[in-house]
């Protein structure tokens, strides 16, 4: 009896964050009105970074994608560089967080020419406290391999888009688990002008 009592005790003290989802559909975001977690994330050069502090001087457009191996993400990211002036010109910034490796962030960077900061969260624990995070299927892995050479994360994120204050809380969100349906452009402006108005 004392066996399983010590059991059940290991047992429920495991983390929730062990509960990944096996599927897109089954994630369990946070809403508009919650305030996203601090976490460290890693730039380019492997540099470790705040959340908080990326935040705190400008609202910003937060973007999750799957990582550069995504053409899908890739052309997100471009469409996000093409708006970026009229982004900024209406008082936020951009930044994109991926569970990629940080040494797959350059060319990411390079090959889509942008121009605003795109990180790494490799074991996406950020992506799993802001709760977007579900298990990688394997035939995803398989593919990320080949396009790669690299071992692809556990777990990806739904393509997610965030807009937070310089607090974090979440002022709109965009969370889609079809990751060839992404938000456009258009609509991301028609937000940002109408939020700009309430900030």
């Amino acid at each position: 009896m004392k066996t399983l009592t010590i059991i059940l005790t290991l047992f429920l003290s495991l983390p929730v964050l062990a509960q990944v989802p096996e599927q897109a559909e089954d994630i369990s975001p946070l809403l508009i009105g919650e305030t996203i977690p601090d976490a460290m994330l890693l730039d380019s050069k492997g540099n470790q970074v705040s959340v908080n502090s990326l935040i705190k001087n400008k609202p910003t457009v937060l973007v999750f994608y799957r990582g550069g191996w995504c053409p899908y993400c890739n052309a997100q990211l471009s469409a996000l560089g093409e708006s970026e002036q009229e982004i900024l010109d209406l008082g936020f910034q951009i930044i994109a967080v991926s569970p990629d490796h940080v040494e797959s962030l350059q060319p990411t960077i390079e090959g889509e020419r942008l121009s605003y900061g795109v990180f790494a969260d490799p074991q996406a624990e950020f992506i799993q406290d802001v709760g977007i995070g579900f298990k990688t299927p394997e035939k995803a892995k398989g593919y990320i391999f080949k396009k790669t050479q690299k071992e692809a994360s556990d777990i990806l994120p739904v393509p997610t888009v965030m807009i937070v204050d310089t607090k974090g809380k979440i002022l709109y969100e965009y969370i889609n688990p079809d990751y060839s349906t992404r938000l456009s452009s258009e609509l991301l402006l028609a937000n940002l002008i109408a939020l700009k108005k309430t900030l």
